[in-house]
């Protein structure tokens, strides 16, 4: 089996990366007129609420299976008997959050009324026991995953424009979203035979997995108190329109920080698989890298965001979603924030087994997300949920950094902070002037003050010779000799 080296990992990941932040570029635009926020309101409804029985479906699979598969990547045998019995188990899960799924439909009125969508969804779900996608993070098959990805996509695309049309196709585009997100899984299950077999060798040893899925269950429940819950609890507060705007800004922000995430969610079975053979020194030069990655791409992203808000909900969203750019506004320092947790949890806490600590960070953010929601959505609604949102992502951080106080600033050393914040001002300047003095259509705004914000930001980056830029531009142009 070839490992590839990391930058060709991370390549292929940004590809699949770029073409979930682009492939909704498209589509975005066209779903929030066609749909109106009503319409849009019922998905984002629909999909937060699948969204939970899938967890309680995939318990901490997800998370757990791509450590507990890199570490024993090397061997054919003991890789084959740990995917077996990862996969019993999440059949178990399934089947009863399957059952439980199902008669809840039945039994809940406001579930009741969009039962077709339910069922749809419903479907998807079911079809994640076949996806395995840990399996091939877990042996670095990013060219597989992006591939397959990609097709997917383009059908997808395709399909929407030919079905969706009207305000209630909603349904429809539902039943594509669901295509999309699992059309792939069944050449999954076929593909994985390349790398392991399904025929049973030795006896199952289920107990040693359900201790740390557990707990990766527990995480992943945390989470989406914070991802979804707000979701839900404006949607029976607030309608479904509320949800539309809401979920606007929320889309948006999702799809920022896939980007900035991009590279950690390559780097999780390699350093796993570092922890497991103990090459400490490696281990952490590869975590500074990551957060240097994060530093200089995720401030000026949150920063840009911030300040061409309306301007990005106008031509992703249209007029109808005016209501979206305070939240939007809001919502924007997640992405650093996210970006940072995504290290000290996932890369530094996960492979070195220490999950637990991951699992009390989230629980502290998640408490902090249902009591704030509690308090501010009657009155402040999709703002006052966005508020929440950010102080749930502050306080995971915060408690994270904590435990990894003795490594977080040597850690952040690696960091020009100072530099970094000082590009970040000169394109702040440079972009409050053409929102000020330039006056041309939305789009054509975008891409002027993109390119004007991000090329002063660049330039002075490499004026200030800051290393992390340095080191990746010499990298780049040495790849190409």
């Amino acid at each position: 089996m070839k490992i590839h080296s990391v930058k060709y990992n991370f390549i292929m990941n940004f590809i699949m990366t770029a073409s979930s932040i682009l492939f909704p570029l498209i589509t975005f635009p066209y779903v929030s007129r066609v749909l109106l926020p009503a319409g849009n309101g019922k998905i984002a409804f629909v999909s937060s609420v699948t969204a939970y029985f899938t967890l309680f479906a995939s318990l901490g699979i997800p998370t757990y299976g791509i450590r507990a598969c890199a570490k024993v990547r090397d061997d054919r045998e003991q890789l084959s008997k740990t995917v077996q019995e990862i996969l019993i188990i999440n059949s178990v899960t399934m089947l009863a959050a399957f059952m439980a799924f199902f008669f809840s439909i039945l039994m809940i009125p406001k579930f009741y009324e969009e039962k077709e969508l339910f069922l749809i969804y419903m479907a998807g779900m079911a079809m994640n026991l076949f996806a395995m996608n840990w399996l091939f993070n877990a042996l670095e098959q990013y060219s597989y995953i992006t591939i397959c990805n990609l097709a997917v996509k383009t059908v997808s695309l395709a399909l929407m424009f030919l079905l969706v049309k009207e305000a209630d196709d909603y349904i429809l585009y539902g039943g594509i979203t669901v295509f999309a997100g699992s059309a792939s899984y069944l050449f999954n299950f076929i593909y994985a035979r390349r790398f392991i077999t399904f025929r049973k060798n030795g006896v199952y040893e289920f107990r040693k997995h359900l201790k740390a899925i557990l707990v990766f269950f527990a995480m992943s429940a945390a989470i989406n108190v914070y991802t979804n819950l707000d979701v839900v609890m404006l949607r029976f507060m607030k309608g479904n329109s509320e949800v539309g705007y809401y979920n606007t800004a929320i889309k948006i922000k999702s799809l920022l920080t896939t980007l900035i995430t991009s590279l950690g969610t390559v780097l999780l079975p390699r350093l796993s698989y570092y922890a497991k053979k103990e090459q400490k020194e490696i281990f952490y030069q590869t975590i500074s890298k990551v957060a240097n990655f994060v530093m200089v791409f995720g401030v000026p992203v949150m920063c840009y965001f911030m300040m061409f808000a309306k301007e990005s909900i106008l031509l992703l969203a249209g007029r109808e979603y005016m209501a979206s750019v305070i939240p939007m506004v809001i919502l924007m320092p997640t992405v650093l924030l996210i970006g940072l947790s995504n290290i000290t949890g996932i890369q530094v806490l996960t492979p070195q087994d220490e999950e637990k600590k991951v699992l009390y960070s989230i629980l502290w953010g998640a408490g902090a997300d249902f009591v704030l929601n509690l308090a501010l959505i009657p009155r402040y609604a999709s703002s006052g949920a966005a508020f929440a949102t950010v102080m749930a992502e502050w306080i995971v951080l915060t408690v994270q950094c904590i435990y990894l106080r003795s490594i977080v600033g040597n850690m952040m050393k690696q960091v020009s902070v100072g530099k970094i914040a000082a590009a970040v001002l000169l394109a702040g300047i440079a972009g409050f002037c053409i929102k000020r003095y330039f006056d041309a259509h939305v789009f054509i705004t975008l891409a002027v003050s993109a390119c004007l914000f991000f090329g002063v930001y660049g330039a002075a980056l490499l004026g200030m010779k800051e290393k992390f830029v340095w080191e990746t531009l010499e990298s780049m142009l040495s790849t190409r000799r």
